[in-house]
């Protein structure tokens, strides 16, 4: 593919935006998004005594109270609602220099597009995406989808979701995806990202996981427009996307991931002054120059134990239904019905003292001088020398 493919760091070079004109954030997102509760499962398989702290109150949970935590049908909702989230990531591009374009993509819903097109400063904002497609019997994909015609938005979603309910045997699957991103592809304004390719968030092991990704790039390549460097996934994990883009000849693309209160770790920089500008830049013209934020410099552990407290912290200022954590957090009653944990708790209506000592731990490591040591101890300094490479291919 002709273009021209660049990765810039910030910290390395102060000037890097300066021959541009807009920076572009993708993949965030905000309270509409329902994020599963696997993330407690990743911290416990890290930090051993957090996972003993859960599975004590998974035993309390279930003799006290007779429910047993319920984690696939279980999920909780980052805590910026659409306007906060869509204000952090312009305000982040803005300090460059830059006018800001904002692609918010939560998962398996465009209600925050939707809602923020009703604001005045948003209402340019693509109807996007983050689709989670099962793909393989055992796992999904997440792909970004930005820019969808207005009109048939809601559409679309209805396909999205036929799709993930009904997926069928994996030969099934293969068919219907194959035919919906071909029809995506022959939208000229949509572009389709692989978000995270190389990332085993299903946990089915990496040589599994790595065949599926072949398996789909065959069928499926000409429809994926490019592969996401993703700001929340670690410098090796990013280093295989970028040699996997040379093996299919993709464009790397930004991707923020951005679930907590810390803007996207890295945006694109372009000179195009609408999205669909954009789209046309990457998918027509194989453009791409991806600059990656100071942030991501930090060590990668310590943004992820940065990015679940802020999943688990209280925000008195935020409007009323998001403030508390457990207002946050959803799981079913008795009955089957899924309600907030701030309705579910007995008597007080406060969490049992169990779950206030795990959160109180937690919350601990990012504290002075317990997360100060954790981030020397996580010292990435040697990646910094590293990096990705200047150029992307």
């Amino acid at each position: 593919m002709a273009g021209f493919r660049r990765i810039s760091y910030l910290w390395k070079d102060a000037d890097s935006a300066r021959d541009y004109t807009t920076g572009v954030s993708l993949h965030s997102h905000t309270n509409q998004s329902k994020e599963t509760l696997d993330f407690l499962a990743n911290f416990g398989a890290s930090y051993g005594w957090v996972r003993t702290l859960i599975q004590g109150a998974e035993a309390r949970a279930r003799a006290n109270h007779g429910v047993g935590i319920n984690y696939s049908a279980s999920y909780w909702t980052p805590p910026l609602n659409p306007r906060m989230a869509f204000d952090l990531e312009s305000k982040q591009i803005e300090k460059q220099g830059l006018a800001p374009l904002v692609s918010i993509t939560d998962h398996d819903s465009i209600s925050a597009p939707m809602l923020l097109r009703t604001v005045a400063a948003a209402r340019h904002i693509p109807v996007s995406v983050e689709w989670s497609a099962p793909y393989g019997g055992d796992q999904s994909f997440h792909l970004g989808i930005h820019n969808l015609p207005s009109e048939t938005g809601q559409e679309w979603m209805k396909t999205f979701e036929e799709y993930t309910a009904n997926p069928g045997t994996p030969e099934q699957q293969a068919k219907r995806l194959n035919e919906i991103l071909a029809a995506l592809h022959a939208l000229p304004n949509v572009l389709v990202v692989f978000n995270h390719p190389l990332w085993d968030l299903y946990i089915i092991g990496k040589e599994k996981h790595l065949s599926y990704v072949q398996k789909f790039m065959t069928e499926n390549s000409e429809f994926i427009h490019a592969l996401e460097l993703n700001g929340l996934r670690s410098w090796d994990e990013n280093r295989e996307v970028k040699a996997m883009a040379r093996e299919w000849d993709k464009l790397l693309i930004s991707g923020g991931d951005r679930h907590g209160m810390e803007p996207n770790a890295n945006i694109n920089l372009t000179r195009a002054t609408s999205f669909t500008e954009f789209v046309h830049e990457v998918r027509y013209e194989g453009r791409s120059h991806v600059l990656f934020m100071p942030q991501y410099a930090e060590p990668w552990k310590h943004r992820i134990l940065q990015s679940a407290l802020d999943a688990i912290r209280n925000y008195p200022e935020f409007p009323q239904g998001s403030r508390q954590w457990d207002e946050r957090v959803f799981h079913p009653d008795p009955n089957g019905v899924v309600r907030s944990l701030s309705e579910l708790w007995p008597g007080d209506g406060r969490a049992p003292w169990y779950f206030r000592y795990i959160l109180a731990t937690i919350r601990m490591m990012g504290q002075a001088p317990v997360s100060g040591g954790l981030r020397r101890a996580w010292s990435e300094s040697h990646q910094l020398n590293l990096a990705l490479g200047e150029e992307a291919l």
